[in-house]
């Protein structure tokens, strides 16, 4: 254990560095959350919340697939599959040992933004996870043996990935939205690039992002706080800084035409299409918006193209659905939609502008917006809902704002949309001219 004067004067730094600690309460959701910065950069959010005997640890780095360098895509993923591979006091894959014999449970993900590690167990077991996460924060050892073995299996993934009907235009129409490296090419890398990769080109990836100040780490559930700021401040303050990450990307230059493309995929069943319209950042005010227009587009069965598409009296599309793509700088509107034949595609192309033109002219009614309001208002809690998921959003949240003092507002913000501002944005963005179309055809 610690000697107590060394305790007291760590936890007098940690007190120093922890920055004001509001509640989500504010704006009605009863969360409390306080935040600090270590000396070496490593951002920390603890958020309390006793209602089961659990604690999740989730750190995040601020790295995927858009820092890549040309030509050597698939790093973010083989290190997401590296940072298990062992570290100075943990064993190949002993991380998941340690976890499984507390009954806690752990995962991991990479994606075009972000590197992320998660676990929750006992709430008596906090210590466990912060030291597992901190030494390998600290001492991941990436071995060449180790290397290979991601890569076999990485290019295992890819040989499985290129069966599946409507994966390549997929990959296919990002190019088109997205035209710049960075952003348009696939988190898990082309088979080309991986098999060229070197164990020098991993650590060189390694020691670049994966530092305590370019993290997040995230703390919920039931937690003692005053304990769990000693641990973090006995596992994580040592752990030296890294150099700055490289994170800005130069914009690219679009001119704001209709983009209208064919693509063949000899494994589609069915003819398809792509549609897209980029659309402002996730740090714009504008997204605010955005994120309504979603909710009244495709968030659930009574959303307008839902029905128009796959209503019950109007069929006209096998499949369909749309999202928001956020990679860091950029997003996109994107809409995928599988149909029966060419003249159902255009058919449905056509009922998709012609929904958007209805929306665009006629002023939503108070009611119908009021419950797309309520359904983003349940789903956006929902991700508060266990200890888990809610270390999940705030390390995401945090890493996409990178403001602190913005956390606690962003729900708010959300709920004050109005019908004239969902006019606004999609006469602003989701018009024919903003439109990418990519039409996949069978062989």
């Amino acid at each position: 254990m610690f000697n107590s004067k060394k305790r007291l004067a760590r936890e007098a730094v940690f007190a120093l560095l922890v920055s004001s600690s509001p509640l989500f309460g504010q704006v009605g959701l009863g969360i409390p959350l306080t935040h600090a910065r270590l000396r070496n950069g490593l951002e920390v959010i603890f958020s309390e919340d006793a209602s089961l005997p659990v604690v999740s640890v989730a750190v995040a780095y601020n790295v995927g697939s858009v820092n890549e360098p040309a030509g050597k895509s698939g790093l973010a993923y083989i290190l997401e599959n590296l940072m298990f591979s062992g570290s100075d006091n943990v064993a190949p894959f002993q991380h998941f040992q340690f976890i499984n014999r507390v009954g806690g449970e752990l995962s991991a993900s990479a994606s075009e933004e972000r590197t992320l590690f998660y676990q929750t167990v006992p709430s008596n077991q906090l210590a466990l996870a912060l030291w597992l996460e901190a030494d390998r924060m600290k001492s991941l050892e990436i071995s060449e043996g180790a290397f290979e073995r991601a890569r076999s299996a990485l290019l295992d993934d890819l040989a499985q990935k290129k069966s599946e009907p409507y994966y390549d235009s997929h990959l296919s129409f990002d190019q088109l939205v997205f035209s710049d490296y960075a952003h348009s090419h696939p988190v898990l890398g082309t088979e080309a690039d991986v098999r060229n990769l070197t164990v020098e080109d991993v650590r060189a990836f390694h020691d670049g992002y994966y530092a305590p100040n370019n993290a997040v780490l995230c703390v919920t559930g039931n937690f003692n706080p005053a304990w769990a700021r000693e641990l973090v401040t006995r596992f994580f303050e040592t752990i030296p800084r890294g150099k700055d990450a490289e994170t800005s990307f130069e914009p690219p230059v679009y001119v704001k035409r209709q983009v209208v493309r064919s693509f063949q995929d000899p494994l589609a069943s069915s003819p398809a299409f792509h549609m897209g319209f980029r659309i402002a950042p996730r740090f714009s005010n504008d997204y605010y918006v955005l994120a309504i227009v979603d909710q009244i587009l495709f968030g659930g069965r009574s959303s307008r193209l839902v029905r128009k598409l796959l209503g019950r009296d109007n069929k006209i599309a096998y499949q369909a659905g749309g999202k928001i793509d956020k990679r860091k700088d950029q997003s996109v509107y994107k809409l995928f939609c599988v149909v029966n034949n060419a003249a159902m595609g255009d058919r449905c192309q056509e009922a998709i502008f012609a929904e958007l033109d209805k929306l665009k002219q006629k002023v939503l009614p108070d009611a119908e917006l009021a419950r797309y309001k309520t359904m983003f208002e349940h789903d956006y809690l929902e991700r508060l809902s266990s200890s888990r998921e809610r270390a999940i959003f705030l390390c995401e949240s945090f890493l996409s704002l990178m403001k602190f003092d913005d956390l606690p507002l962003e729900l708010g913000k959300h709920m004050k949309v109005t019908a004239f501002d969902i006019i606004g944005i999609l006469n602003r963005y989701f018009t024919a001219e903003n439109s990418i179309i990519l039409n996949v055809k069978t062989k």
